[in-house]
């Protein structure tokens, strides 16, 4: 999967972590899963660690495995002609991306980037084929979560049509804010461990626009700026300038 010297480390499932069985538990492969089952398609799992920077695999690769994410947050990106890069979506503990070469075994449509140490449970797409044959309702809960995903996608496209930029960015902030905010003394801390540039891709605007805007939020009060990190002081100001 990954190019020779990429330093990728692949490591077996035995002497995982304690939570790794918490974090497997809550994505939609495991989701539909009795104990006893759980157990056994642990069995076929790979642990993969990658440094911050590290590349899982490129776009347009041929893909086999699918994954999901233990610890730290991954992004995933295309590439344009040009070879500009269009952030697509990061993504952080139990969520779960491959899956789409499992139904349809063409290249791979983006580029999967560790934007922190991370660790994922990766699972070969010919240990998961026979041993989904028998278990209907395990592939329905991945086609669910593709069709979360194409809604999620239209979404994105409806926004990039019909909301401006500063509506975007706070849509973007709550995204980020429901899966990888804390609690802290004055608000809800968003760590999304975005660069500018990568905040800005997400949003589908010029970093120039998206400062402004994270600028004005953060003059009215509903945010306060932190190094690749926001704390949401005011989130019904966030949702209603969301909508």
């Amino acid at each position: 999967m990954c190019a020779p010297g990429s330093g990728v480390s692949h490591n077996g499932s035995r002497g995982g972590r304690v939570n790794t069985e918490d974090v497997l538990g809550k994505a939609p492969l495991f989701a539909a899963l009795d104990r006893e089952s759980a157990a056994a398609l642990r069995t076929s799992i790979t642990e993969v660690q990658l440094s911050k920077g590290q590349t899982l695999f490129h776009e347009n690769e041929t893909g086999d495995r699918l994954y999901v994410v233990l610890e730290g947050k991954i992004k995933l990106s295309r590439q344009s002609p040009d070879g500009r890069e269009n952030l697509l979506s990061v993504l952080g503990p139990s969520e779960m991306f491959g899956e789409l070469s499992l139904f349809d075994p063409r290249p791979r449509t983006a580029t999967a980037t560790a934007l922190t140490d991370v660790r994922l449970a990766g699972l070969g797409h010919d240990d998961l084929r026979p041993w989904l044959t028998g278990r209907p309702e395990v592939a329905l809960h991945l086609l669910r979560a593709l069709a979360q995903r194409l809604r999620r996608t239209n979404d994105v496209l409806a926004d990039l049509v019909f909301t401006d930029v500063p509506g975007r960015v706070a849509k973007q902030l709550l995204d980020l804010a429901e899966r990888f905010g804390t609690k802290a003394d004055d608000g809800l801390r968003v760590h999304h461990d975005l660069t500018q540039e990568e905040l800005a891709q997400l949003v589908g605007a010029s970093r120039e626009t998206v400062n402004k805007a994270l600028a004005d939020f953060a003059q009215r009060g509903w945010l306060r700026i932190e190094a690749k990190a926001v704390v949401i002081l005011d989130m019904d100001r966030l949702y209603n300038r969301s909508r």
